[in-house]
Order: C-alpha cells, then sequence, then structure tokens
C-alpha cells in the first residue's frame, strides 16, 4: 500500500476558506481533516477563548490517527505575543500525543527558511489586531518596512472577500526595501493570488494559509514540492529535522 499522510487542522468555527485553500493545494497523497475552534469576531477577548477549545479538539483529530495538528489559525496564535505560538504548540502535543505547528510558527519558520528579515505585512484585520500581529513578527526579529489592514471584525465577512482584495493589498503595501509581501488572516482568500504578486513584484509572497501547509508537510517529512502557490511550497518543501512526539497523556 502507498503512504498516505493525513493532516488534522484545527479551525476557527466562522472560518470558510482555509479548507478549501488546504484541500486545493495538497498533493493527492495527503488528506485534511478538520476540527472547528468557536470564533465569531476578530478582536481580543474572542481570540483568546478560542484557546478554550484547543485540547478537547486536538484529541478528537488524534483519534483520526493524523500525522501532524495544524493550528490553523493566525491571531489565535499570536495573540499573546512572543513565545505563544510555540507554547499553543506544546499544548497541543500535550493534550493529543501528535506533533502540532501553529500558522503563525509556520510564518516565522517559513520567513528563516528564505532569509527574510523585512517585510511588508497586510492583513484583513482591524487596526488593533493587526498591531498584535506586527508586534509578534518585530519580536521575532522581522523588521515591518510597511503594513495595512483591512480593518474588518467580522470573521464571516472576511470569509466573503473577493481574492482580488488580497492582490491589491499586497501591491499596495509593496516597498522597494522589503523582502517579501506577508498576507495575515487564514479566512481571507489570497492563495490564489500569491503567484501573481510574486510574478509582479519579483519577491517571495507567503500567506498564511500557504505557510500552515508548507509547515505540516515538513513537520511530517513529506519531501515533494508543489507548484502554483508560490516559491516556498514550489521550492522550500523538504524534510524537518526529527523531533521526538510526545507520548499520549
Amino acid at each position: 500500500m502507498s503512504r498516505e499522510y493525513r493532516i488534522g487542522l484545527l479551525v476557527p468555527s466562522s472560518n470558510t476558506t482555509v479548507e478549501p485553500e488546504f484541500y486545493r493545494a495538497l498533493p493527492n497523497d495527503v488528506t485534511v481533516h478538520c476540527a472547528r475552534m468557536f470564533l465569531q469576531q476578530i478582536n481580543a477577548d474572542s481570540i483568546q477563548r478560542t484557546a478554550d477549545d484547543v485540547e478537547r479538539e486536538s484529541r478528537g483529530l488524534a483519534s483520526a490517527d493524523v500525522d501532524v495538528v495544524v493550528l490553523g489559525a493566525t491571531a489565535p496564535s499570536f495573540i499573546n505575543g512572543l513565545g505563544y505560538d510555540r507554547e499553543m504548540c506544546m499544548r497541543i502535543e500535550q493534550a493529543c500525543g501528535k506533533p502540532a505547528v501553529t500558522t503563525s510558527s509556520g510564518l516565522i519558520d517559513a520567513l528563516s527558511e528564505m532569509g527574510i528579515k523585512r517585510i511588508s505585512l497586510g492583513s484583513a484585520y482591524p487596526a488593533a489586531i493587526n498591531e498584535v500581529c506586527a508586534n509578534f513578527l518585530s519580536a521575532n526579529g522581522l523588521d515591518i518596512v510597511a503594513m495595512d489592514g483591512l480593518g474588518i471584525e467580522d470573521n464571516l465577512i472576511v470569509g466573503r472577500l473577493s481574492a482580488e482584495t488580497a492582490y491589491e493589498m499586497g501591491r499596495s503595501i509593496d516597498r522597494p526595501e522589503s523582502e517579501a509581501i506577508v498576507l495575515a488572516c487564514t479566512n481571507w482568500r489570497s492563495l490564489a493570488v500569491v503567484e501573481r504578486i510574486e510574478r509582479d513584484l519579483d519577491k517571495p509572497v507567503l500567506s498564511t494559509t500557504q505557510v500552515s501547509i508548507w509547515a505540516a508537510l515538513r513537520r511530517i517529512g513529506y519531501s515533494g514540492n508543489i507548484s502554483g502557490y508560490g516559491r516556498l511550497l514550489a521550492e522550500h518543501v523538504a524534510p524537518a529535522t526529527n523531533v521526538p512526539v510526545l507520548p499520549s497523556p
């Protein structure tokens, strides 16, 4: 029998974009299996409360014998600042005994893999959450040369936005000194326009769904590259260093 990989994906309950983008980009021998954490509004209190569901939903995904659990949510993995993404990974691993990655840790690791330090940041977030995101990235050693957000708090509305909004944002925040464009929010349709922006600007573009996929594939040791969704997936998917899986609680 051929090897089939399974990704367990933790999704904010009102997110309607990250699952279709995962399905579209993943190769045929990798499947995705989802669980939901309650979230409706993109504000600090609501984002904090999503963590209440993490352990329970992770255990449910582990019962499907997934190879990795992905916290596929950007703000819930950076909301408490430096190190919170790694803390969430540990909580998931301790709860379910499976390897874990988060969107935010995937973004930091992907930028490091590509040798990128100076970025332009665009998001769908309200200004307060965009600022928290920028502070998290800065605390991880990145230089934010420009940033902007769409200012949307209702997460369902974000999921209904056209990918053209991400394309326009990517173009508008570009600066000559920026080494890459980052498009943050896994409920924002951006994966489909990553390569288009890269061609226009001649620099890497990282979306938070794209880096979530990349981090999951690296964590399970998947070595095939994926075309059509930017340089990161086309050129940088390779087995990660083996990390021991924590025993089931």
